[in-house]
């Protein structure tokens, strides 16, 4: 029997002032709490989900509304529709883990991943090159907008949050800053990819002053046009990021995924 904390209360429909009916939003709690258990090994990994009416049951919802949470979760290459046989979990390398819904789901166990190194495997083949294009093309403006995200994490040192979100924005800025449509475009997929590492790498840390520094070096290797100071400064930092993701790394035993 489904113990009472497992269920997701479904509320009534109400009347709104206008006399329309407002429907209870339900969907992003059990889509929430579906990929969640998958994610938390409560469903075997590689194995099948239970049936549409056990779903039902267990999340205290229509057959409607899990049918739908599959569709999404199917989207998201977690899960996959299986003709007479019914839903089975796919294998980790199957999802989709640039998904910031995703990321979510996987929570603090991001860590028994590779995501957050090869990320920065990432970064390291990009953002030096992009930073000397950015010393060459990008607009008075544009070097502005890099150095308000700089102004900004200054200013949050000490609020990881957002000194994180601060970074996130001074990285995204500087890829757009390239001119390069490649570039750009990858920066927006890998954003929320990003987003999370960055947060490992700024929360492992007490002090983030020697962070800001390199960002401030990088953005007047910008303002005077310096390509060789400008990837030298990226490297810099991607140093920094990598030694800091050690530390996070060591503070988070790993546990096992599906």
């Amino acid at each position: 029997m489904r113990r009472p904390r497992d269920r997701i209360v479904v509320q009534t429909e109400t009347l709104a002032e206008d006399g329309s009916v407002k429907r209870p939003r339900v969907q992003d709690n059990v889509t929430r709490s579906l990929a969640s258990d998958i994610c938390r090994d409560v469903f075997p990994p590689s194995g099948m989900l239970p049936t549409e009416g056990e779903l039902c049951i267990r999340y205290g919802v229509s057959r409607t509304v899990i049918r739908e949470t599959l569709k999404i979760l199917a989207s998201k290459g977690m899960v996959r529709g299986r003709s007479r046989i019914g839903t089975q979990i796919c294998p980790l390398e199957e999802w989709n883990l640039l998904d910031r819904q995703v990321l979510e789901w996987i929570g603090p166990r991001i860590f028994n991943l590779d995501l957050l190194q090869s990320i920065l495997d990432a970064r390291r083949a990009t953002e030096p090159f992009a930073a000397e294009l950015a010393a060459e093309r990008a607009t008075v403006q544009e070097i502005a907008d890099i150095e308000h995200a700089w102004q900004r994490m200054q200013d949050a040192e000490g609020d990881v949050e957002a000194f994180t979100a601060a970074d996130v924005a001074f990285h995204t800025n500087l890829m757009k800053a390239s001119h390069n449509q490649v570039f750009m475009q990858l920066s927006s997929i890998i954003q929320a990819a990003l987003e999370f590492s960055l947060h490992a790498s700024n929360d492992a840390v007490d002090a983030r002053g020697e962070a800001v520094d390199i960002h401030r070096a990088l953005i007047e290797a910008l303002r005077v046009r310096d390509k060789a100071a400008a990837r030298a400064c990226s490297l810099q930092m991607l140093d920094l990021a990598a030694r800091d993701l050690a530390t996070a790394l060591r503070k988070h035993p790993r546990r096992p995924l599906p």
